[in-house]
């Protein structure tokens, strides 16, 4: 069924940034590629908001900070299992920028997440503890958002845990399948598509949108 946005929609576009593009430290494959797409759907909104990956040096997510430890290993950390990523998205970095090429002028919202250096952030709405939160929640109460559509990086990690949130705290919730892409570990993808639609997430693409 076609949607139209509304004035209570939310574009929410997840972690553009050169450290996940092609010749970043942790590129997604194909992520360039969405830029143009997400720069599309942004003049459909009225409302977007935009996350972005903010790691302090020597974060407790960087395989580096773990003696012994190589890239994608998971370990045990006090708040659960941990991807160990290449280091990534660090404070004031080129890398941490978001791409010259997003075009999304009205931007109303940055929400920076990771920025604590002894828990990571997938989510925009809440830290990998379960417990910190970044307030993006009772930003979009106080906006009147009801519905949010999501795009961007990576679907099988911060695309997939914000979306799992958003219908947690009662938002209706879209993920724009074909503006987003994956890192895709271990069978990644298709375990956040499943976790998403447990959680009554909606996969729609942005032919969807009209």
């Amino acid at each position: 069924m076609p949607i139209t946005p509304r004035s209570d929609d939310m574009l929410l576009v997840v972690d553009l940034q050169y450290d996940f593009l092609p010749g970043g430290q942790l590129a997604v494959a194909g992520g360039d590629q969405i830029i143009l797409l997400i720069n599309r759907l942004g003049r459909r909104f009225e409302n977007v908001g935009m996350t972005q990956d903010w790691h302090p040096a020597g974060h407790i997510s960087f395989a580096s900070s773990h003696s012994g430890t190589q890239p994608f290993e998971v370990m045990q950390l006090p708040y659960g299992p941990q991807v160990l990523w290449p280091d990534h998205c660090v404070w004031d970095t080129h890398g941490a920028q978001f791409s010259a090429d997003v075009e999304l002028p009205h931007t109303q919202l940055v929400v920076r997440k990771g920025y604590h250096e002894v828990v990571d952030s997938y989510s925009g709405f809440q830290e990998a503890d379960r417990r910190t939160k970044t307030g993006l929640e009772g930003y979009l109460r106080e906006r009147g958002i009801r519905r949010l559509f999501i795009a961007g990086l990576a679907t099988d990690f911060c695309v997939n845990w914000t979306a799992v949130d958003a219908a947690a705290a009662g938002f209706e919730t879209h993920v724009i399948e074909d503006a987003c892409r994956a890192i895709d570990t271990g069978g990644s993808l298709a375990k956040a598509w499943a976790d998403m639609h447990a959680a009554g997430v909606r996969r729609i693409v942005a032919g969807d949108i009209v």
